[in-house]
């Protein structure tokens, strides 16, 4: 199937060829159908299954091209600055081909360079919180038109204790706007923030037979704390029968 028929423009989908990329993962195939009416999206799928490009696609045909002077269209969030290279990474060679500007903003990088091009105008935004968060006390970039939030690798956010800078984010983006959020897991501080900041999203969920997380059940066995031992060294015994 190639990517028209999942909606995308041959605007997007043509340099996508170019790049080598013909045919959509499966995350993919039932993600970027529903990314493209709107709705809010949920997707849980393991790291390499396409998520960065679930991610990038829809945005590029979505998004607006607006003056340079307007504030960003749409915010990325990742919780490593190699994730946002990553996504700046494959945005940005496709977004030119369609006139959507893209701009990856980390720490360790230099601060005035994201400054002058956040001043220059950008539609889509990769960020991790703290600097962003930085960016955004200095009043050197404004969320007031985004339209679209992405958080991507919730669960590694969330795990890195990032939970509180991303809410403080959130909570700054006031207009109408669509979410998505990709993770591994939909559960903890990242099933709260599904709560909290998400409308009826409709949810995908991509496991390889292999994947631990899908197929991984849970058992709780109720012991007195003195014969602890004990069980332990008859399961162990049991599963290496």
């Amino acid at each position: 199937m190639p990517f028209t028929a999942l909606g995308l423009s041959p605007v997007i989908a043509n340099p996508l060829a170019r790049l080598g990329y013909t045919t959509p993962t499966p995350v993919q195939t039932q993600s970027i159908p529903i990314v493209l009416t709107g709705q809010d999206l949920l997707a849980r799928a393991q790291t390499g299954t396409g998520k960065t490009a679930e991610v990038a696609l829809p945005l590029l045909q979505r998004i607006p091209k607006r003056e340079r002077q307007a504030g960003p269209s749409a915010l990325i969030l990742v919780p490593t600055r190699e994730l946002a290279l990553q996504v700046a990474e494959v945005l940005d060679p496709i977004g030119r081909a369609c006139g959507v500007r893209t701009l990856a903003v980390y720490g360790g990088a230099s601060r005035d360079d994201q400054i002058d091009a956040l001043a220059a105008g950008v539609e889509i935004v990769v960020a991790t919180p703290l600097r962003l968060i930085d960016l955004m006390k200095a009043g050197e970039v404004k969320l007031d038109d985004i339209q679209v939030v992405v958080l991507d690798e919730a669960d590694r956010m969330a795990d890195e204790g990032f939970t509180p800078q991303v809410e403080w984010i959130l909570r700054h983006v006031t207009g109408e706007h669509q979410t998505m959020l990709f993770s591994a897991t939909l559960d903890g501080q990242v099933g709260n923030l599904v709560k909290r900041y998400m409308k009826h999203p409709e949810e995908v969920s991509i496991d390889s037979p292999t994947d631990t997380v899908g197929t991984m059940h849970h058992l709780f066995l109720g012991v007195h704390r003195m014969d602890k031992d004990k069980v332990v060294a008859a399961m162990a015994t049991a599963a290496g029968k």
